[in-house]
């Protein structure tokens, strides 16, 4: 299994939580979530940020665990942005998490300072999609994916935030969201992003999360953000390809990756008639199932 382009769950754990940051870095396949975000900005108050920062920095110090490891820094205009990115560079994590861009600029500056710093090529960017500005400049933030430093990966839907700076209530079925979502789908398309859908925070309610994860997964979102350990089993099955659809899907890759099929480019698999457009279809099924023959 290869995490490095899955995005199935991602599992939320706040910096200053020393227990849960143990856990999870102690467990070989980090509790089986495929990318952990450590958080130094909503979860932790801002008279812990510092500590937290430094306790996150000596728990990464150690041996790491398989899969992706990103951080969540506060703002950069913020009062601990700043420290937080050069202090979180320095961790060498997979990836930094920016919260609340809202527009391409905001992805620029980040850009910038990840140049300043000569920071490597490996440590990728994400960015969260939170308000309705951000909602309405989705296509110029999705395109900073194009820029000469290609480092934005993934955007990440904080639909909590939306609810709140909207006043449109998170409401089973989400139907208000379905607009914004596809339309942040759409844009992450267009540039090569992944999108991965908002938190659920009832935890109690193990049925309504699963009816939200399989509607993520329906829409063709790459995955979901956790809370908690106990979402990441159910978010998994959601998000991960039928064992049918793997197997088809290999296939596709194998006709076309057959020296024999060279130049064609309709080919018969299975007894269906498969293009091009099968193969990158067949490639997201792989990305999505985290296999190692999985493409981009």
């Amino acid at each position: 299994m290869n995490k490095n382009n899955a995005y199935r769950s991602i599992l939320y754990v706040p910096a200053d939580n020393h227990r849960a940051v143990a856990k999870v870095l102690g467990s070989p396949d980090m509790l089986g979530a495929d990318c952990v975000i450590f958080d130094l900005e909503d979860s932790v108050t801002s008279a812990g940020k510092a500590d937290a920062r430094e306790a996150l920095r000596a728990a990464l110090e150690g041996e790491r665990p398989n899969g992706r490891i990103l951080v969540r820094v506060n703002p950069l205009d913020t009062q601990w942005g700043a420290e937080d990115f050069l202090a979180v560079l320095a961790m060498m994590p997979d990836g930094i998490v920016l919260p609340k861009v809202e527009k391409a600029a905001d992805i620029e500056t980040a850009l910038s300072a990840f140049e300043a710093s000569d920071a490597p090529a490996s440590i990728r960017l994400w960015g969260m999609i939170e308000s309705p500005l951000a909602l309405m400049n989705i296509g110029e933030i999705a395109a900073m994916a194009a820029s000469a430093d290609p480092r934005l990966e993934a955007l990440m839907l904080g639909t909590n935030d939306v609810a709140l700076l909207t006043g449109t209530p998170l409401v089973p079925g989400r139907a208000a969201y379905i607009p914004w979502i596809m339309q942040c789908l759409a844009a992450c398309r267009a540039y090569g992003l992944a999108l991965v859908d908002g938190v659920y925070t009832d935890l109690k309610d193990m049925d309504g999360f699963q009816a939200e994860c399989e509607q993520g997964a329906a829409f063709g979102l790459d995955g979901k953000s956790l809370i908690h350990p106990g979402q990441i089993a159910a978010c998994m099955a959601a998000f991960t390809p039928a064992e049918a659809d793997v197997l088809e899907a290999k296939a596709i890759c194998a006709a076309f990756a057959d020296p024999a099929n060279a130049g064609k480019a309709v080919l018969t698999v299975n007894n269906k008639m498969v293009e091009f457009l099968h193969l990158k279809a067949a490639q997201r099924v792989l990305v999505k199932a985290g296999l190692t023959d999985a493409t981009p």
